[in-house]
């Protein structure tokens, strides 16, 4: 028996909400962004069937970024959670949903080659890990507060502390990507990156609560990041005009 198809179930997305990809203010875009129209590509194979993710893909330690990398000691800075749920645009979970994250350290540095910062690098901190998300959607890991940072935009240009997520549907096709910033940072509104949101509601898609029902007394403190798929409160992903939500 078919079931009859309610126009609620789709939720068209704003796309005056995305970012435009040619922002002056941020000096990467002018060479990065396109000049001439769109060409839609079919998807190939490979791009819409797996990687299919399970729980055994993932170690002890991958959503410890405390952990993970520390050889002699523990990375030094504010040990911080995040954790949070990712939804689709009804509010439903999205279970078996890997989710990865990457990020500078305290001083601001990341482990790269090509990050050549003065802020030192940190032996016991890599910068990087990944969870899959439980039955209810939900994700959580341990960090290290990542540092802000300067970077060659305008002479007095600093990125805010931030941490990058990517997420995966159920293939290649299906990967989203974004940024956390954190509650009560004063270089949040002086970003290029963030000034070329026109929108005031995505940026704080973007912005994680300070929960301090969630942080453990006298270790760390806990901020809340929910990722929104679709909808009216969707969060913003860099790469939604190339990547597809589920």
């Amino acid at each position: 028996m078919s079931t009859k198809w309610s126009p609620q179930e789709v939720i068209h997305r704003d796309y005056n909400n995305h970012p435009p990809a040619f922002a002056p203010g941020y000096k990467t875009s002018v060479l990065r962004s396109p000049r001439n129209a769109l060409i839609s590509l079919q998807n190939s194979l490979s791009e819409i069937t797996g990687p299919v993710f399970s729980q055994q893909d993932i170690g002890p330690l991958d959503n410890d970024l405390i952990l993970n990398y520390a050889k002699d000691g523990l990375p030094i800075g504010e040990r911080i959670i995040v954790h949070g749920y990712v939804r689709d645009g009804f509010g439903r979970p999205l279970k078996n949903t890997l989710v990865e994250v990457w990020q500078a350290n305290a001083g601001g540095r990341y482990r790269h080659k090509k990050d050549q910062y003065l802020a030192p690098i940190d032996p016991n901190f890599g910068g990087c890990g990944r969870v899959m998300t439980d039955e209810n959607g939900y994700y959580f890991f341990r960090t290290i507060k990542p540092g802000p940072y300067p970077w060659r935009n305008q002479v007095s240009d600093w990125r805010p502390s931030h941490i990058h997520f990517s997420i995966f549907g159920e293939a290649f096709a299906q990967r989203l990507i974004t940024q956390m910033y954190f509650e009560g940072d004063p270089l949040i509104k002086q970003c290029p990156i963030v000034q070329a949101i026109n929108n005031d509601d995505a940026v704080r898609t973007l912005i994680a609560e300070l929960d301090t029902h969630a942080a453990v007394p006298l270790d760390c403190l806990a901020y809340r990041f929910d990722l929104v798929l679709r909808g009216q409160r969707a969060t913003l992903f860099e790469n939604r005009t190339q990547g597809a939500a589920r």
